[in-house]
């Protein structure tokens, strides 16, 4: 068998593992069951005031950042066990904002949502599927535009492949699970495997995601 049928053999056992993992996988025993996580906006915040994103899940907790008035795309991991805060992501970890001033977003269940922002380390590398399209950044590669051939969704991940140039397939599978990026204390809700498959060599690359479009 030449290498470029063992890659391909390899990826489609690779992606039907995946994708029978997505359909039939229970979520993690980590992760809050049900909707989360999600996208919310902001609501009920006065144009001169912030959403504050606190310590603790205690209005008297220390503030640590802030959300704008009908800022959106705010993803919420998991809430306290009285729905009345919500565990959101930050730059270097994660804080709380109360739920009362959040609003659940509307989403197409048969659409993967944007923007989705998925990345890892060993080596760096990100994919960001945004409104304005979909691009891949490593060291190596710089920034590069990708085509988007197709894409699947299932109640616990998403599938999607792209081409990068004639040659060149990048397939992104994401799982909804708690995930590290092993660079700080960022509790992460989505974990995503990567699949290069290149003439002069097919990787994989690990990594986490995010919904939020704010940090």
């Amino acid at each position: 068998m030449t290498g470029r049928r063992i890659a391909a053999a390899l990826r489609a056992g690779l992606l039907a593992g995946s994708l029978a993992g997505l359909i039939a996988g229970p979520a993690p025993a980590q992760m809050s069951a049900g909707p989360f996580p999600a996208q919310y906006s902001v609501t009920g915040v006065a144009d001169d005031d912030r959403l504050n994103i606190r310590a603790e899940p205690d209005a008297s907790s220390p503030i640590l950042d802030s959300y704008f008035p009908y800022a959106m795309n705010v993803e919420v991991l998991r809430t306290t066990p009285d729905g009345s805060w919500g565990l959101v992501g930050l730059p270097e970890g994660n804080g709380w904002v109360s739920m009362r001033y959040l609003a659940a977003q509307e989403t197409d269940p048969a659409e993967i949502p944007r923007p989705l922002n998925c990345g890892g380390t060993e080596p760096f590398w990100s994919l960001n599927m945004t409104l304005r399209g979909d691009e891949y950044d490593s060291p190596g590669t710089g920034y590069r535009f990708l085509s988007l051939l197709s894409a699947r969704t299932a109640p616990n991940g998403y599938l999607a492949t792209f081409e990068e140039g004639p040659t060149l397939n990048r397939t992104l599978t994401v799982m909804r699970g708690a995930c590290s990026d092993g660079m700080s204390d960022r509790e992460y809700g989505w974990r995503a495997m990567l699949f290069n498959d290149a003439p002069d060599g097919s990787e994989v690359q690990a990594g986490c995601c995010t919904l939020d479009g704010n940090f």
